[in-house]
């Protein structure tokens, strides 16, 4: 199955979509020096979603996830308070 026929489960409103079909005309249009049409554009933005944005947006999901668990490891130090009370602390007294 090519990246363009799979189901996307990545969904783009139609103004992000058309946000970047028109970025895309523009990039094109300053790096080429050619005019690209705005079906090639939606085909390509198309392509681009199907093909790098399951990568991407699990790249994200790994990235978040890897900082919620610093931050969960590092909970602890950060708002550790002593507890006076505790039988260790009594039995040293």
């Amino acid at each position: 199955m090519r990246p363009d026929d799979a189901p996307l489960r990545i969904r783009l409103s139609d103004e992000r979509r058309d946000d970047l079909v028109r970025r895309l005309t523009e990039m094109f249009a300053a790096e080429f020096d050619e005019e690209l049409s705005t079906f090639r554009a939606e085909r390509l933005v198309r392509f681009f979603v199907a093909s790098l944005g399951p990568t991407v947006y699990n790249q994200a999901i790994q990235d978040a996830r890897k900082f919620m668990l610093e931050r969960l490891d590092d909970l602890d130090a950060t708002f550790y308070e002593f507890d006076r009370d505790t039988p260790e602390e009594d039995a040293g007294r």
